[in-house]
């Protein structure tokens, strides 16, 4: 049946649990009917791009001691299990697939974010199916996602996807957590995700994968403020892909933002880490008729961290409140030495001539939840 929803192109994110649930190597059980979603999609025009957990569960198995979590055995794991997992994924398809290795410094990076935009876009333009997951083998604390549910909206966006479906362990999102609650009812449709959204989201986490719902809901969030309709379904059930494929919902849909952020300044907010924090007084100001943003010695009141130029910053007011994200044009060095100064005309002629500390657009200004 032909598919009903709009989409062009589709990302799909596959955990742990999926494809190795008893953590005894890659299993097809439950990755057989994802395969044959990605094949149909593909026969009906439809891009596809895999967001697929699972090489440390993969792995598991070729260690005696698999149940260390020490970072060493889970990072030898992940190098053992990548190969298998990519081996399991190419076996069920009959064209060309290609493995994206990714960590938080490569998308927080704006030109090695556009690079992997644009790898993307040339392994799709030639029916290349990219096979994307978190490169745990080297990754640190400072530079991973944590969960390929974040990184698969990081993804979307990145692929200017117009769909992401995140595979769970439950039917989709409930009141309360189902495992607890036999009377919990299914969400089947947000609209806008609120604090009353995450409150539902406690529950049906995997003793296989690192996301529970929680990173789910932050995931839906990231990519419906870039126009991205989400679902979450149960990726354990063959029904879901076959409904989905006949247009209908299996799980839960979130709906897309009427009025998209741009992909720069999506990427600033929900992708892009910020290296420091800028303290200022009041409201930060308005960018000048020329899109430049000035900050007087008087309205920074204090800066933290080590940064340099180009870097994103979080700018804060006195009291706390986060109000945007910046790409500074100073550095944490220079921006105290601005802080310092008494004199604020130098401050000004001292930026007039150097150049404004933010521009306008590098600048994105945070919701107030």
């Amino acid at each position: 049946m032909q598919n009903t929803f709009p989409w062009q192109r589709v990302v799909v994110k596959i955990g742990s649990a999926l494809i190795a649930p008893e953590k005894q190597g890659c299993s097809s059980r439950y990755l057989l009917a994802i395969a044959q979603f990605v094949v149909r999609c593909r026969a009906q025009g439809i891009q596809v791009i895999l967001v697929s957990s699972g090489s440390v569960a993969a792995g598991a198995h070729l260690f005696p001691d698999h149940d260390n979590k020490s970072i060493k055995i889970k990072k030898a794991m992940a190098a053992a299990g990548q190969t298998e997992m990519m081996a399991t994924w190419d076996r069920f398809f009959d064209f060309p697939t290609a493995q994206i290795l990714l960590t938080h410094g490569d998308l927080r990076d704006r030109e090695r974010y556009v690079s992997i935009r644009d790898t993307i876009f040339s392994l799709l333009d030639n029916n290349i199916l990219p096979i994307i997951n978190e490169n745990d083998t080297v990754t640190t604390d400072a530079l991973k996602v944590g969960d390929n549910d974040n990184l698969s909206a990081m993804v979307a966006a990145a692929a200017d996807a117009d769909s992401l479906i995140i595979c769970s362990d439950v039917d989709g999102l409930y009141d309360q957590n189902p495992n607890l609650h036999p009377d919990a009812k299914l969400i089947s449709w947000v609209a806008d995700i609120d604090a009353s959204i995450y409150a539902m989201a406690g529950g049906a986490t995997s003793d296989v994968g690192t996301g529970g719902m929680r990173t789910k809901i932050q995931a839906a969030e990231k990519a419906t403020s870039h126009g991205i309709t989400t679902f979450i379904v149960n990726g354990f059930k063959e029904s879901s892909f076959n409904l989905l494929l006949e247009g209908k919902n299996p799980g839960t849909q979130f709906q897309p933002y009427d009025s998209p952020m741009q992909e720069k300044l999506h990427w600033m907010t929900h992708t892009s880490k910020a290296q420091g924090e800028v303290v200022i007084s009041g409201d930060v100001p308005s960018p000048d008729a020329g899109g430049q943003l000035h900050l007087t010695s008087d309205e920074i009141k204090e800066v933290h961290g080590d940064f340099t130029v180009g870097d994103t910053i979080l700018l804060v007011t006195d009291d706390g409140t986060k109000v945007a994200k910046a790409k500074s044009n100073y550095s944490s060095c220079l921006l105290n030495f601005i802080a310092e100064q008494d004199d604020e005309a130098f401050v000004s002629e001292f930026q007039h001539r150097t150049g404004p500390i933010i521009s306008a657009d590098d600048y994105a200004p945070l919701e107030k939840k």
